[in-house]
């Protein structure tokens, strides 16, 4: 945030959004709310790892991981077992390209130039920002199926 001086008043210019995302942030928690009830789950676990960083080019990156991932038993990934392939893509969640911001709105749109997931590659999907307690939350705008369920997503993270 910057002040400007001008005559004898000082004037605060708020930050944008972008401007506020801008950065490293560490995944604090993610879980799964049923829009109607229920239980929340955790889709990566109680304790997953996660990385998103937001760069002042208008490009992002999110890494999302269960820790609770084993090993493989061959030292390249290309010589894998179909069973740690589905271990692999079940445990992980990782997209990235540009994104942009509606300060009134409150939202960031990550398109996803590249994903993991590749029915998410060429999508944009918003996400509420909330900004509390030193915390970025980032809510899934619309609610989508998982487990038979309609939830939204809401992930927790701390800036690095």
């Amino acid at each position: 945030m910057s002040v400007l001086k001008v005559r004898s008043f000082h004037f605060k210019v708020m930050e944008t959004l972008f401007e506020k995302l801008i950065g490293s942030w560490t995944l604090v928690e993610l879980i799964e709310v049923p829009v109607n009830g229920g239980e929340i789950t955790h889709p990566m676990g109680d304790n997953p790892k996660g990385l998103i960083i937001y760069n002042p080019d208008g490009y992002m990156s999110a890494q999302i991981m269960d820790t609770h991932r084993e090993n493989f038993h061959q030292e390249h990934w290309t010589n894998a077992t179909p069973e740690e392939y589905t271990q692999e893509g079940s445990t992980y969640l990782a997209y990235s390209g540009p994104f942009k911001t509606d300060d009134e709105k409150q939202l960031v749109s990550h398109t996803m130039y590249i994903s993991l997931f590749p029915n998410w590659t060429g999508q944009t999907q918003n996400r509420i920002v909330i900004f509390k307690d030193g915390f970025l939350h980032l809510e899934s705008e619309k609610p989508f199926t998982s487990n038979s369920r309609l939830v939204t997503h809401k992930l927790t993270w701390k800036r690095v």
